[in-house]
């Protein structure tokens, strides 16, 4: 983890302070999960008197409270975040579909605030919202329906055999545990006829607005070790009952995440209690470590650690002073 040295030694106006003219800035908060990203921003908002954006598509989601360690009314403490419990799993949202409705979100809270905050651990998210995703062909929806059959029928091995036969390259790259990504890829093989990794790379124009992207870590055995108290307080606070509640809907893709997969397969009889809490807790570990791996290839990030937060104030406000 780097560290932005001796930046509280820098004593400047904030840029973005109401009533002050500044560009228009999105800032990025991104880190792995229970590394602390929700009460950051909720300093950083109170700060800039601005809102946050969730970029966690986990918690998009009405029906997954506890499993997705959704935020509570108290951690929000009146900040206004957009994009939580916003949707329902029987409507998912892509990538591709979130950033469309984000943008459109951003340019309007834009017309009131200088800076807004995006945060999220899921780096495809952020990066549809920033950059823009590559301009690939759309699909007929009676081959997404045959892959969403297939997965359903078969699992999650049966898209990875297909991905593997149809776009290697593509394969040896995406998260095989991670369905919808590996059936969008599909249904482009399987309408254009070419491997999906032909359509990505494309440059693409930049945002009509600065971005200032912040990463979170922390030492391993410590973010580590939150996971697995946030995992325990997860299962104090009733998780099981919420999946119990969800498992008629086990094969939406949504509920195809860390959490809920686990404490299913119990619900099987395919491991007992105790099992299953500690592969939610290995699972939601190896899942930090794919989230920093992804980060870390992100040259314009910039770390801290989650309690710098004057630091992180210090450094955003010379940055968008640099930009004036």
């Amino acid at each position: 983890m780097q560290d932005y040295e001796n930046m509280a030694e820098h004593e400047i106006p904030s840029a973005t302070e109401s009533g002050k003219a500044g560009p228009k800035t999105l800032l990025v908060i991104a880190g792995p999960t229970a590394v602390g990203k929700t009460a950051l921003c909720v300093k950083l908002a109170q700060h800039y008197k601005t809102e946050v954006i969730s970029a966690d598509a986990r918690q998009f989601y009405k029906e997954m409270l506890i499993g997705t360690a959704r935020p509570t009314p108290g951690e929000m403490q009146g900040v206004t975040h957009h994009f939580v419990a916003s949707h329902s799993i029987h409507n998912p949202l892509n990538a591709g579909q979130y950033a469309d409705e984000a943008l459109a979100l951003i340019d309007t809270l834009f017309e009131k605030h200088n800076l807004l905050i995006l945060t999220g651990g899921s780096g495809m998210y952020i990066k549809a919202v920033c950059e823009g995703l590559d301009n690939v062909p759309s699909s007929p929806e009676h081959v997404r329906t045959e892959l969403q059959n297939l997965f359903e029928a078969y699992g999650v091995i049966a898209l990875q055999n297909l991905l593997k036969e149809k776009d290697p390259e593509y394969y040896s790259k995406v998260d095989t545990s991670n369905p919808q990504r590996m059936m969008r890829a599909l249904e482009v093989c399987i309408a254009t006829g070419m491997p999906y990794s032909t359509f990505l790379g494309l440059e693409k124009p930049p945002r009509p607005f600065n971005i200032i992207k912040i990463g979170l870590n922390l030492p391993r055995p410590e973010l580590y070790a939150r996971i697995d108290t946030r995992v325990d307080l997860m299962m104090q606070a009733g998780q099981e009952a919420e999946a119990l509640s969800l498992y008629p809907s086990r094969n939406l893709v949504p509920l195809q995440t860390v959490g809920y997969s686990e404490i299913f397969n119990y619900f099987d009889g395919h491991s007992n209690y105790e099992t299953a809490i500690g592969m939610i807790k290995q699972n939601t570990r190896r899942y930090a470590k794919r989230q920093l791996t992804w980060f870390n290839k992100d040259e314009k990030m910039k770390w801290f650690a989650p309690a710098q937060a004057e630091e992180i104030i210090n450094y955003v406000d010379l940055v968008i002073g640099e930009a004036v």
